[in-house]
């Protein structure tokens, strides 16, 4: 009997939203970053939920857009003279972004309360689509309060470094707690391991979304476009201005050489932790999972490196952001994988 045909057909439908709004949330985690390394994020200088569904649909509304958009910092200090067409582009950037939000919001709105009405709900699992959905309600919120961080000011350009690291780890979540929902309704059994393998899938799980949520940062203060050798930070093995007169601690959210380090470092550490556990776990029932982890592992450093090197055009860090992504969810299911009871020991005696 196939795995397919142990699900119920309420499940199986259940699974297909899950990978709808999956795949949703993860192109909107690349057009967020194609909306930030465009630096489109603070072309629409206000949130209406509802009424900002609508685009500009005449010249005058489209004045009234770039005008609001001239009295803001990012104008002022580093477009000052754009045309309306360069203008018009990073707006539909950023419109984009928030429209496919809102289309999200609705696609999982609609399916929770479709398969609620045709019962096909536990409790259990219905308590986790209202805290999903709730999740996409607050990453919306959180989204406007990091756009708010650039609007407002006389000097900031950009948004609020960890304010965007907020956003993109919440983003994460909501994704990662799509797939976990996912792999729960596949009913497909759990190999029981032991204590060390559980351990050692979380900690590499808890590493990989710091080094997301590093990544994140590194993205904000455009950090990738600076030091771009490797494997030494212009020419140093540790750069000199890893604290910043004037930042000092802080450096280590808003500085750009402790931001990019620190990401360095921890794409290190979690290399060497994924192949050392892919080799010391070879014999266990998850060794397959941990080889694949290790292996996408190396790909994102390489290609971490690669985009370093070439100072992150968007192709390249698109892909890396997406890659990470991709790593991120190969290490969530190695944890559900691993949450298996372990076999209990045999009686003595």
């Amino acid at each position: 009997m196939s795995e397919t045909s142990k699900i119920s057909p309420s499940a199986l439908w259940i699974r297909r939203w899950l990978v709808l709004v999956g795949l949703m949330v993860y192109a909107m985690i690349l057009i967020g970053g194609a909306t930030r390394l465009t630096d489109s994020g603070l072309s629409i200088t206000e949130w209406n939920p509802v009424s900002g569904a609508l685009p500009p649909l005449s010249s005058a509304a489209w004045e009234v857009e770039f005008a609001k958009y001239r009295e803001t910092a990012e104008y002022q200090l580093v477009n000052q003279g754009m045309s309306m067409a360069e203008f018009q582009k990073i707006f539909w950037w950023e419109w984009g972004h928030r429209f496919f939000g809102r289309m999200i919001g609705l696609v999982a709105v609609l399916g929770a309360a479709v398969f609620a009405v045709r019962g096909w709900l536990s409790r259990r699992l219905g308590w986790h689509l209202v805290s999903l959905i709730g999740l996409g309600g607050l990453q919306g919120a959180i989204g406007w309060w990091m756009v708010a961080s650039g609007i407002g000011e006389t000097t900031r350009v950009d948004v609020a470094p960890y304010r965007l690291m907020t956003h993109f780890t919440l983003a994460l979540l909501i994704i990662a707690y799509v797939t976990w929902l996912w792999l729960d309704l596949g009913e497909k059994a759990r190999p029981g391991v032991a204590r060390s393998v559980r351990t050692a899938s979380l900690v590499l799980l808890g590493a990989i979304f710091v080094q997301m949520a590093a990544g994140a940062l590194v993205a904000g203060l455009d950090a990738g476009r600076s030091y771009n050798d490797w494997p030494l930070m212009a020419g140093e093995l540790v750069p000199s201005h890893y604290l910043e007169e004037g930042l000092g601690l802080r450096s280590l959210f808003e500085g750009r050489a402790a931001t990019q380090f620190n990401h360095r470092l921890l794409a290190y550490a979690i290399w060497i932790g994924a192949v050392a556990a892919a080799w010391g776990f070879r014999k266990t029932p998850l060794c397959r999972d941990f080889r694949w982890l290790a292996a996408l592992v190396t790909l994102q450093a390489v290609w971490g490196i690669l985009t370093l090197v070439h100072a992150a055009p968007m192709n390249l860090a698109l892909v890396h952001q997406g890659l990470g992504v991709i790593v991120t969810l190969a290490a969530v299911r190695l944890v559900w994988r691993a949450s298996g009871q372990a076999p209990s020991a045999p009686p003595q005696g």
